[in-house]
Order: C-alpha cells, then structure tokens, then sequence
C-alpha cells in the first residue's frame, strides 16, 4: 500500500513512521527531518496515481474542503469532508452538536457583540473560558480565574484583528476544573474505534505555569483512568455524535479527537478536534503494534468491521517538546540543531521533527515546537529517564522545554 500523509510536523512525522512499518509512505510537504518528504501537493500526488490512501495531519485543510475534492477526484482519503470538519472549524457549531447529541459537556452561550459578552460574563463565576469560534492555531482559548482578563480577552478578540475572522464569533464556556484527557476515534462514518487515552500539556512553564502553547509535552497510557475507560468513551461520546452527524446527512470518516475534562460528576466533552493531536497522538500512535494503514483505510472505506482492533505495546511513552527560544510569543528559528545522532543512540527513543529546516546541509529551527522528543519504557519513570537522556543530547541556542512531562506519575 502506498500512503501520503498530508503535513509537516511531528503528528506527521509519527504518522509516517507507524504507516511505514507495513506501507510505503511519502509525506507532502513535510520537512527536512521526515524522511520520505516531498513538496509535491497531494492533489497532483494522487492525480499521478499509484496513491492508495490520504492521511490527513493538520486541521486546516480539512476544514478547507480539501478531503471533499480529493474523493470527487477518486482518492481514498482519511479524513472528514468539510461539514464534518465544521466541529473544529466553529467551537459554537461543535457544541450545538454536542448538545442535540445529549453529551455530558459545559455550559455555554455564542456572541458576535462584546457588550453583550461582558454583562455574560458577570453573571458567571471563575474560571472563565473565552474561545474564538474558528480555528486560532491553539492560541485562541482564554482560561483565567479573573473577570478582568476575560473582559480583555473578549474585546480583544470580538473589537480586535488578531484573529481576524476566527474572533469574528466567540464562545463562553462554564469552566470545568479536573484533569484533562484525550481519546481518538478512528471513525468509519457508521462506528469508532477508540484508542488508548492520553493527555497531554499545554502551558509552557513547569507547574503549568506561563501561557499556553500548542502542547509541551504528553504521555501515555494513563493509569488513573478506569479500566474500560475508551470504550465508555465511545459508548457516550463518540457513537451519539456519530449518529447525530447521520442525521445531518455527515458521513464522517476519519479522526474524531475527542478532549475531556474529568469533573467529579464524570468525564465532560471540552472540545472536539478533526484530526489526530500534536503531541498527543504521537504517544499513543508509536505505540501501536498492528497495522495501521490498514485501520485507517477500513476506516476511509467505511467498513471498520473488516479489520481486528489495534494492538498496543505493553509499555508507557511520554514525549517532552523541544522549543526554540521565544516560543510561544515570539519563536527565534535559524539555529543549527546539534546532538541528533547522539539522541538517536539512546535504546527506546525517537526523535520527530516538528519545526524543523535546512541549511547547507544541516537540520535547523524552523518554528517553535522544533521536536518532539519520546521515550518509551516499561512505566513511566523508565519512560521519563529515556526521553530526558535523549534530550539532554539535543541543543541549539535558546532552546527550551518542560522538565517536569509525567513527573506525577
């Protein structure tokens, strides 16, 4: 089986190397770290032929329509057209869903007028949620426990254009305190497949401190989580919204990141995501024992029922984010990485190259979250030793990350 996998990050990256332990696999654009990379655009890729199946990594081109033309033009595509990619391309569509659905999540209210936002907002008390509606590349969700801050917030995204038409809508949300945990789906339009949970870390300071960032770091399995967890998951989650797509004439196939807070009435639906996360799924997906090419082209051709469930290693992954100086604010690239083969060399580690480029022949940062850096050991202490021994190999200036990835545990 051939496979493209649309994207150029880390999400990618493991993709590409669980795809390619029983496929050939090319990645578009990709980057200089993955290998297998190509600039060629997927459209002309599959219009070549020889393309068995479309892997999509990031968002945006799902919420584009992209998966929809590359059907229409006769490609087995993993990944939701655009209506169904309207549940992370509109955070006020996704919880209208989740509502008609019946699913356990928090209260919320829409609004295109800052005015009307603030008296909201006073009626509410701490924490404070504040989200655009459209896609903000993870940087467009407030949590605060200060009125000030979420009124700031608020006009800053309803009366500003950082955002631009991703602030033209926003969403208010009753905060939910507890752990947070993600599951993917790996959905075929009619039934799911849950994998193993996973939770991941967004501030960018140890002690969740400092703002939030695209993810810092994530591990997985969870051994606070109850046996059977993933299948309640899908039993109250994921099948009812499945359902409730059908009824909106939605055949969705493809990923169905599902993020949960667990509250002390149960876990609750946070948001939805259309796509494999970044850095989560990376933890999940390289532990994974059997094929999945195969899942995923089930999955594409609508019929999960003709594949046996995946298999996972008996082990815990936990993956710590290598970022450059700067990030998240004001990410510095440019820099020469120094120290990847000697990281390569430590047993049960696996670097991704996440914001990675080129120059005369050396690897460079190329964006914030440079790598992903992950090591898998029998738990997680074991774990936690392999990816901070590899890391401790890596460097360039300013580099920086959390010290402090499944420390809990």
């Amino acid at each position: 089986m051939k496979v493209v996998v649309v994207g150029s990050g880390g999400r990618e990256h493991a993709l590409a190397e669980v795809l390619g332990r029983h496929a050939e696999v090319v990645v578009t654009p990709g980057n200089p770290g993955i290998p297998g990379s190509v600039p060629t655009p997927v459209e002309e890729l599959v219009e070549a032929g020889d393309v068995d199946l479309v892997v999509f990594g990031p968002e945006q081109p799902l919420v584009a329509g992209h998966a929809d033309r590359l059907r229409a033009a006769g490609a087995r595509v993993f990944g939701p057209g655009w209506e169904g990619a309207q549940l992370e391309g509109s955070k006020a569509y996704m919880k209208m869903v989740a509502e008609e659905a019946g699913l356990p999540t928090a209260r919320w209210a829409a609004f295109t007028d800052a005015r009307e936002a603030v008296d909201h907002l006073a009626t509410m008390s701490p924490p404070y949620v504040v989200k655009t509606d459209g896609l903000a590349a993870g940087k467009g969700v407030l949590v605060t426990d200060s009125l000030g801050d979420a009124v700031a917030d608020v006009r800053g995204k309803l009366e500003g254009e950082r955002f631009g038409a991703a602030g033209e809508q926003i969403v208010i949300e009753e905060g939910l305190v507890g752990p947070e945990v993600s599951v993917f789906a790996v959905c075929d339009g009619q039934r799911a497949v849950c994998l193993p949970a996973a939770q991941d870390v967004k501030r960018v300071g140890d002690g969740d401190t400092g703002p939030n960032t695209g993810g810092m770091g994530a591990w997985s399995p969870l051994p606070f989580l109850p046996e059977g967890f993933e299948d309640e998951v899908n039993r109250v989650f994921i099948e009812p919204t499945l359902a409730e797509l059908r009824q909106r004439g939605i055949d969705y196939r493809g990923c169905l990141y599902a993020g949960f807070i667990l509250t002390d009435e149960g876990p609750k639906l946070l948001e939805y995501n259309v796509r494999f996360g970044d850095p989560d799924s990376q933890v999940v997906l390289l532990r994974m024992t059997s094929d999945l090419a195969e899942l995923l082209a089930a999955a594409a051709d609508g019929d999960l029922t003709r594949v046996p469930a995946p298999t996972f290693a008996d082990e815990t992954a936990v993956l710590v984010v290598a970022a450059s100086e700067g990030y998240p604010v004001n990410p510095r690239t440019g820099d020469v990485i120094d120290g990847l083969d000697a990281a390569g060399e430590v047993e049960g580690a696996t670097v991704l190259a996440a914001g990675v480029g080129q120059r005369d022949g050396a690897l460079t940062t190329a964006g914030g979250r440079v790598l992903n850096v992950v090591g898998t050991g029998t738990d997680a202490a074991r774990a936690r030793a392999v990816a901070y021994d590899a890391l401790a190999r890596i460097s360039w200036p300013g580099e920086h990350h959390r010290t402090d990835i499944a420390a809990p545990a």
